[in-house]
Formats: structure tokens, sequence, C-alpha cells
């Protein structure tokens, strides 16, 4: 399975992972865990495309070691989320721990950011019968176009 995971990390780091159509399908939290707990349990979930932080400064040396443990796309805002944001989005989906909403914001943000193109992506490829749609969209992540994803050919850039 495709995932979008946020992460926060901190004394208590938790992950919470999205499929490419933005629905919540784990979330957890472990006290003193580091990068083998976060790449281990992301694993055992499915294949992260993007790796989000709600911090718009990608500091985290975590972050950093995971999103390259599965060369995924780094995503982060360019600004700080306020709490109170945090707090309207968690309360949705009945998320009580903090570090859970905290990792299911920057989730949901970093899927909000793809939405519009995974959408298209989605449409253009039950339009061609394009068997794994969520294959499709993870190339559309990684900067493909929604052509040369479907193509299944990346164009030559300079």
């Amino acid at each position: 399975m495709h995932l979008i995971v946020g992460i926060d990390t901190g004394k208590t780091v938790a992950i919470a992972c999205l499929d490419l159509n933005g629905s919540l399908v784990y979330s957890s939290h472990a006290a003193g865990a580091g990068l083998t707990w976060l790449v281990g349990t992301i694993r055992s979930v499915g294949v992260p495309d993007v790796i989000a932080t709600d911090k718009p400064d990608t500091g985290s040396e975590i972050v950093k070691k995971v999103n390259a443990a599965f060369n995924s796309v780094l995503y982060f805002p360019r600004k700080n989320i306020m709490l109170r944001e945090k707090k309207v989005i968690a309360k949705a989906r009945n998320i009580k721990n903090p570090h859970e909403r905290d990792a299911y914001v920057a989730a949901l943000k970093a899927y909000n950011a793809y939405a519009n193109k995974l959408n298209q992506a989605e449409h253009l490829g039950r339009a061609h019968n394009f068997g794994d749609i969520d294959a499709l969209k993870s190339k559309v992540i990684h900067r493909y176009s929604i052509d040369e994803a479907v193509r299944n050919r990346k164009a030559h850039r300079l």
C-alpha cells in the first residue's frame, strides 16, 4: 500500500499513515522510539511516497533519515500550523493523543498539497484502464507528469 506518512518527533514519536485517497489507515506513538521503530512500523503498514512533518523547518535529523530510508518525497508546510487548527482537524477524526494529532495534521497537509494531481491521475488512470491506480499516483508524487505516469515513461528534461 502506498502511503503519505506524517511524523511527529520528540521524546514521544508518532506517525500517522494515510492512503493515497487521504484516508487514515494507521496511527501510533511510542515514548523514546527512534529511527528503527519508525522505519519498521512504517514498513509494516506500506510504502511511503511522502514523509511529512508539521514544522516548516525540516531540521529534524530523524525525519530526514526516515525519508532517506524510503527514498520518498519530503513535505513540510511553509509556515507553522497553529495549535487551534491542529485541534480542529484532530477533533474531526477523534484523535486525542497530541503526538498522533501532529503527525496526522502533517500527513493531511501533505495529502492536500497533492490532492488535485492525485485526483486527476485517478481519473485518467481509470479512463485508460490503468491497472494499479496507486502506482500511478505514486509516480505523480515522484514528479512524473500524469501523461508520463500513464505511459510509464518519464520524459527527459534539462
